[in-house]
């Protein structure tokens, strides 16, 4: 299939804060780059996969520590338990980039499709939970101190 989107941004995904909803956009898009270089042939999906990875991994990085710093400064009563999904998600993606480069048994596509459903699912559960704890109207004074 010619020009073929693994995953579209939906609005259900939005937390309605744009900051973050923009960096989910923007891993989402990511997402979409992996999986298009993945069907290539290996070779193809291999050089690319390599280049781009280390990309996606840096951004999921950089993102985990701006939503870890709106949840910390809104004093986010479930913080730590953000905070260790997150920690557990780059130690599976780092165990996948770490097999890829070592040449042990790795399926781009397979990890691609963890990443996706990954980020959806937590996008879509844990994501909403802080969401909705920071623009819940009593909380209205943290939120424009947080920049909201």
């Amino acid at each position: 299939m010619e020009n073929e989107v693994f995953v579209e941004w939906d609005d259900r995904y939005s937390v309605k804060i744009p900051l973050i909803d923009d960096q989910h956009k923007k891993l989402i898009g990511m997402t979409n780059t992996l999986y298009e270089a993945c069907l290539g042939g290996a070779e193809t999906a291999t050089a690319h996969f390599r280049e781009v990875v280390r990309g996606t991994v840096d951004y999921v990085r950089y993102h985990f520590t701006a939503e870890e710093r709106l949840l910390e400064n809104a004093r986010y009563p479930d913080f730590i338990f953000h905070k260790r999904e997150h920690e557990g998600f780059i130690l599976k993606i780092f165990e996948g980039v770490r097999n890829f480069e070592e040449g042990k048994k790795f399926v781009p596509n397979v990890f691609v499709r963890y990443l996706k459903d990954w980020i959806l699912a937590h996008i879509a559960v844990e994501d909403k939970k802080y969401a909705e704890y920071i623009l819940n109207p009593k909380n209205k004074v943290l939120w424009s101190r947080i920049g909201g």
